[in-house]
């Protein structure tokens, strides 16, 4: 396995809530109240829709995509969604610091350090926005693939809290069988005094309609028996897929840098006060001359 590089999940497309927009020569986040599911390719007007999404728009309300059948990839819940407090370089849009509010790995001019973290609002390096929560959902939508699955990205903190705490509880009432859970993505609303009012919309994780709980964990016991004598290893799939995000020091994707500066960090400056720059340009040539080490 070449050290360096992040063992990820196989991705065959996008889910978001909203989408990039230019205006006035500048490329700005827009939010949506829907789910939209994009292939992986990218034309001038913006990412293209995936066939999933017609059909699943289809019997949708007001062709309004607000909820999407999945299942997830892995029984552990904390490798269905990776969620950190990242710092990125808004010029290449690399991680340049990931903690979890009490340790983090920060990327200097020495190399990468790890360093106390006292999460985004006290830290001084990341301080005036710069530092925010970062997750990553993988699901499978269909059953198309059966290994393949969707990237929903997100630096909300509602999305990422009400994710991490749904996975953590279905994975606890199944009896660890979360990966056989019938589930669906609902997209919820809600006003804040912060939003001033305005609706703001996160990302829910909820039992497929019209089945209950208990209906639900009885379905994935007998999915996972079933499984089981056919063959499938899930437990060695969630130790593969645990060795494989700890395989580098920052999970990133290189054709997603630009990405995530656009939607995360909107008419952001293209360099800091500090000495960012420098940091990321050495971070490109370690991560280039381990690429070239290992062949």
């Amino acid at each position: 396995m070449i050290k360096g590089l992040a063992i990820t999940p196989p991705v065959l497309g996008r889910i978001s809530i909203g989408r990039v927009v230019e205006k006035n020569g500048i490329r700005l986040p827009q939010k949506d109240n829907q789910f939209t599911i994009t292939s992986q390719i990218q034309e001038k007007d913006g990412w293209v829709l995936h066939p999933l999404d017609e059909e699943l728009r289809k019997d949708a309300p007001n062709n309004k995509l607000r909820t999407i059948p999945v299942r997830m990839l892995f029984n552990e819940a904390d490798l269905n969604l990776r969620a950190e407090y990242t710092m990125f370089d808004r010029k290449s849009g690399r991680p340049m610091c990931v903690g979890n509010g009490d340790a983090c790995k920060r990327l200097t001019q020495s190399g990468v350090q790890s360093l106390p973290c006292p999460g985004p609002t006290l830290c001084e390096f990341g301080k005036g926005g710069l530092c925010k929560p970062y997750g990553r959902l993988n699901v499978k939508i269909g059953d198309d693939n059966d290994l393949g699955t969707f990237i929903f990205r997100t630096t909300g903190y509602n999305s990422i809290r009400t994710l991490a705490a749904r996975l953590s509880y279905y994975q606890a009432v199944s009896g660890g069988l979360l990966a056989y859970m019938p589930l669906e993505l609902k997209l919820r609303g809600k006003s804040t005094t912060q939003s001033r009012r305005t609706p703001i919309f996160y990302v829910d994780l909820v039992i497929k309609e019209g089945v209950s709980l208990q209906e639900a964990v009885a379905e994935a016991k007998e999915t996972a028996n079933k499984v089981a004598e056919e063959g499938i290893d899930q437990a060695a799939l969630d130790a593969a897929a645990a060795k494989g995000f700890g395989n580098a020091l920052f999970e990133y994707d290189e054709d997603e840098m630009t990405e995530v500066v656009e939607e995360f960090y909107p008419a952001a400056p293209v360099e800091r006060s500090t000495d960012s720059s420098v940091v990321a340009s050495k971070f490109r040539k370690n991560l280039e001359s381990q690429h070239s080490v290992a062949g």
